[in-house]
């Protein structure tokens, strides 16, 4: 099976992907969610980050270190370090804290120094925020935004034609890999019958909400 695939069984497995009728912060009706914030326990955040490493290897962007937006990036920036090392590629990594620190060593990055091309690591883009804040932080530091991974990609417009993910990728000219999109939750839909039932409703949101794929 193909590790999105897998990573889609595993989040249904871990009720982190879930079906039904939910509420987005955009004020639509959605018949799934993804909280990646249920992946709250040491062997399910070891397996998420061995997702990623698999992800950011058959994307193989060019990067010198990984970098997590505070504050779910923070766990996830770490465990993906650490599974990256396991495959034999060791990269520093770095943080920020949401408020500077006055003392000590100060500021807002915690981890190693910025520098050379920086990969970002975060659980999913909404309206690109962290994104956006992380990009300038590196950009502050004297390094560069080498592209952004996450778990999930919707897949969905957002207030224009381009979903969250398609504008950061036009607005800083970097690209953003996914360990899985709505594409492969389709797909993965298509092979179990015990969840057919949601196939016809997540079909239909992204006829009205979704964007092409990339």
């Amino acid at each position: 099976m193909d590790f999105r695939q897998e990573f889609i069984e595993f989040a249904v497995a871990r009720e982190v992907l879930r079906f039904g009728e939910f509420k987005t912060k955009a004020g639509r009706l959605s018949p799934y969610f993804f909280n990646s914030g249920l992946f709250n326990d040491g062997a399910s955040l070891g397996k998420l980050s061995q997702f990623y490493a698999k992800a950011i290897e058959a994307a193989a962007p060019p990067c010198d270190m990984l970098f997590g937006p505070a504050y779910k990036g923070i766990p996830l920036v770490a465990a993906v370090a650490v599974a990256l090392a396991g495959q034999g590629r060791n990269l520093p990594y770095a943080f920020n804290r949401k408020e500077a620190k006055d003392h000590g060593e100060g500021g807002t990055i915690v981890g190693a120094p910025l520098s050379g091309r920086v990969l970002i690591v975060d659980d999913v883009i909404s309206a690109g925020t962290s994104v956006r804040e992380s990009v300038e932080l590196i950009r502050a530091g004297g390094a560069t935004p080498a592209g952004v991974v996450i778990a999930l990609d919707r897949m969905e417009r957002g207030k224009g034609e381009l979903s969250a993910v398609q504008e950061v990728e036009r607005d800083y000219g970097i690209p953003v890999i996914a360990v899985a999109s709505l594409q492969d939750l389709m797909a993965f839909l298509e092979g179990r019958p015990d969840l057919a039932a949601f196939r016809p409703a997540i079909g239909a949101y992204r006829d009205r909400y979704g964007v092409a794929a990339r």
